[in-house]
C-alpha cells in the first residue's frame, strides 16, 4: 500500500463561533462519534498511567458495547505505564496512529511506529512507553478472553501493518480488501481487529447482518455508511459502534481509499445466559 495515513483526534476546542450542530449520533443499534467531538474536554485519565490522556469511544454497558472496550490514548513526551490493565483476564490490541511506541511485553521490548500492532493475551506483562521528543497516539482495545476448555490462549504478536498483505474479498476485482493480523481459523483468538479498505467506489454490496458486534474507527478517506435505516457520511477520525445484528454497508467516496481498523468479537458460542 502506498502512503497509509492514521487520523487522530482533533483535540482543542472549537471557536465559539463554531456552529454547534453537527453528526454525533446514538440509537439502540449503532453510534457515531465522529472527529469534531473528540476534544480536550472529554478525555480520561487512567489510573498508574503518567502523561496520557484517553478518549474512551466504547465501554461494555447496557444498549451499547457489550464485549469491549476501545480507548484512543495520547502519551506525551516521558508518558507511559508500568501498570496499564488492571483486569488479568483481559486481552488487548494496541495500534499506533502517530509517533513511536516502547512496548515491553512479556520482558521483550519493541519499538512501534505508525501503523505497528500489538496482541497481548490475557495475564501477560506489558508496559508502554514514549521515549520521543513528541507526542505518540494508539489504539487500545480491550476484551474480557473467553477460554474454552483444550484450546490455549493465543501468543503475542508483535507486527506493523506495512508488513502484511491484504487479502482482496472475493468477487470486488481488489476494491475491497482485508488486513489481517491473525489467522482467521485460529481457534484460539476470540476477537479480531483489521483493517478494511476500500478504493474509490467500493462498496459493501448487500446489509450485513450478523452476530459480531463492531467497533469502527475510520483511518483514512471518507464514505456513506448504511447503518441500520439510515445512511450516514463518515470520514478519517470518525468511530463507529455497531450493535450485533445492526444491518451495514458502504459506499466509498473521495479521490483516495476508505479505510478503517474493525474489531469484532469471533470464534465461541453466543452466551445462553445473559450477565
Amino acid at each position: 500500500m502506498t502512503n497509509p495515513t492514521y487520523a487522530t483526534p482533533a483535540a482543542g476546542l472549537p471557536a465559539q463561533e463554531s456552529l454547534m450542530t453537527g453528526r454525533a449520533v446514538f440509537t439502540e443499534s449503532y453510534a457515531v462519534i465522529p472527529h469534531g467531538v473528540m476534544r480536550d474536554i472529554v478525555t480520561s485519565n487512567l489510573p498508574h498511567w503518567q502523561g496520557a490522556r484517553a478518549w474512551i469511544l466504547a465501554r461494555p454497558m447496557t444498549g451499547f458495547a457489550e464485549t469491549f472496550a476501545q480507548y484512543i490514548v495520547e502519551l506525551s513526551p516521558g508518558g507511559g505505564s508500568d501498570r496499564p490493565e488492571p483486569d488479568q483476564g483481559a486481552e488487548a490490541v494496541l495500534f499506533v496512529t502517530s509517533g513511536a511506541l516502547s512496548l515491553t511485553l512479556n520482558g521483550t521490548q519493541h519499538a512501534l511506529k505508525a501503523g505497528g500492532y500489538a496482541y497481548i493475551p490475557p495475564g501477560a506483562g506489558w508496559a508502554v512507553a514514549n521515549n520521543s521528543d513528541s507526542d505518540t497516539t494508539f489504539h487500545w482495545i480491550r476484551k474480557a478472553y473467553e477460554a474454552v476448555e483444550g484450546i490455549p490462549a493465543p501468543d503475542a504478536l508483535v507486527t506493523n501493518e506495512a508488513d502484511i498483505i491484504p487479502t482482496p474479498m472475493p468477487d470486488t476485482g481488489g476494491a475491497w480488501a482485508t488486513t489481517r493480523f491473525v489467522d482467521p481459523d485460529d481457534m484460539r483468538h476470540d476477537m479480531h481487529v483489521n483493517i478494511v479498505t476500500f478504493q474509490p467506489g467500493g462498496v459493501i454490496p448487500f446489509e450485513e447482518t450478523h452476530v459480531m458486534e463492531h467497533g469502527l474507527y475510520v483511518l483514512q478517506g471518507k464514505a456513506v455508511y448504511k447503518l441500520n435505516r439510515d445512511w450516514v457520511e463518515v470520514e478519517a477520525g470518525d468511530f463507529m459502534w455497531l450493535r450485533a445484528f445492526c444491518p451495514q454497508a458502504c459506499y466509498a467516496g473521495g479521490q483516495g481509499p476508505f479505510r478503517y481498523l474493525l474489531y469484532k468479537d469471533v470464534n465461541r458460542h453466543p452466551a445462553l445466559r445473559l450477565p
